[in-house]
């Protein structure tokens, strides 16, 4: 299983939303530039969060992006349904009838349920707000560090 590129840059791209000062639109090239993000790919991307009512968009020369709600309650979750549609792993699609039906059931009820159900309380609980603190947390750490 592995976040696809388009999950990471989203994320990446709304936690420098969340972190701009409140009220103020941001351009797409400022966040593609500072987050290292292919500009048309972040337009994209950008295109499925409006849709889903998740950022507005603002047109004109002090235009850009702002987040919608605030990041507090907007879930890691919510992003990733809005990007892929699904994050869980599938289940097994096996007839009763099968010689294997028995071992898929196992799996299934073993290891595919749980993932999905672990799955769905950590990216459940995790907001933007969360992810923008953890970024500016490590980002002042990082300032505050010197080499000789």
């Amino acid at each position: 299983m592995q976040l696809s590129k388009k999950s990471r840059y989203g994320l990446r791209a709304l936690i420098d939303l969340a972190s701009a000062p409140e009220n103020q639109y941001v351009s797409l090239s400022n966040i593609a530039e500072r987050g290292e993000i292919p500009a048309q790919f972040l337009e994209q991307v950008f295109a499925s969060f409006r849709r889903a009512g998740l950022v507005k968009a603002l047109k004109g020369p002090q235009g850009g992006y702002q987040l919608a709600r605030n990041p507090k309650y907007i879930t890691a979750a919510e992003v990733l349904e809005i990007l892929e549609g699904s994050y869980r792993i599938a289940d097994e699609d096996v007839s009763p009838e099968s010689r294997c039906y028995a071992v898929s059931e196992t799996i299934q009820d073993m290891l595919i349920g749980p993932v999905n159900q672990a799955m769905e309380t950590i990216l459940g609980k995790l907001t933007l707000a969360d992810l923008q603190r953890s970024y500016q947390e490590r980002a002042t750490q990082s300032e505050d560090m010197y080499y000789i």
